[in-house]
């Protein structure tokens, strides 16, 4: 993988590379990154899932961006469709996060408003530390009681979770770090909270048309006024490119 911007290198390690960023902590929130890839005609899905549209050299930054935080965050959606389980980390990544003082893989993070999860599933029976999810108030005991022992359920909203008291609950708890897997509408209403820090953005060189969402989509009068990011790095392999820009100061 080659390094294009800030500065030329022909030969650099993701891994290495996205783990050297420095990430400073909101006050009162983590710092939250957002991972996605698209299609060079702006498709985030083929056939309904991501994995169509990646290849070996964003599997690798994947896996670099990964192994950054201190928990990962997906809507329910998109943990359905791409058939989330526990996150698993090779030995290189769990190298770099313990010489960081991160002991294991990052807490696996789930907002699903009606909690239509199913607490078989492996993301919550295989993990090595219970999933959190944030889901509302409106969800009925019942349907919460039958994720007792493999989930922590945090009510966050009467009828829409609050991600601005979900992000607060997870830097009371010592997270300082979310990377945030989407999908479009996680990643709009994140942009809509004014909650992204950091965007990492795979571009595939593919047109695939269609009718797939963008990557951050929201309900009309949802929206935050643009955030401006300044581009910090560009690599690229295989004709992908892998953008990363991070908030304006």
């Amino acid at each position: 993988m080659r390094q294009i911007l800030p500065t030329p290198i022909e030969e650099i390690d993701p891994l290495s590379a996205y783990a050297a960023d420095v990430r400073p902590k909101p006050p009162g929130r983590p710092w939250v990154l957002v991972n996605m890839i698209a299609s060079l005609d702006g498709a985030t899905a083929l056939d309904g899932r991501s994995g169509g549209l990646g290849g070996p050299a964003d599997k690798a930054v994947f896996r670099a961006l990964r192994a950054l935080p201190d928990a990962i965050l997906v809507g329910a959606g998109t943990a359905r469709a791409e058939t989330y389980g526990p996150v698993r980390l090779d030995d290189a990544a769990l190298e770099e996060r313990n010489a960081r003082g991160q002991i294991g893989p990052p807490r696996l993070v789930i907002v699903s408003g009606r909690l239509d999860l199913d607490p078989t599933g492996t993301m919550f029976t295989d993990s090595a530390e219970p999933p959190i999810v944030f889901t509302t108030g409106a969800v009925p005991a019942g349907t919460v009681a039958a994720f007792a022992g493999v989930a922590e359920i945090v009510r966050c909203g009467e009828t829409v979770v609050d991600l601005r008291s979900a992000m607060a609950h997870l830097d009371a708890i010592g997270i300082g770090t979310v990377l945030c897997e989407g999908g479009p509408t996680l990643n709009g209403q994140m942009l809509a909270a004014d909650l992204v820090d950091e965007w990492c953005q795979s571009i595939a060189p593919m047109l695939v048309a269609g009718d797939s969402d963008r990557v951050a989509i929201g309900a009309a009068g949802n929206e935050h006024p643009p955030a401006r990011m300044n581009l910090n790095r560009v690599l690229e392999q295989d004709g992908y490119l892998f953008v990363q820009a991070v908030r304006a100061s």
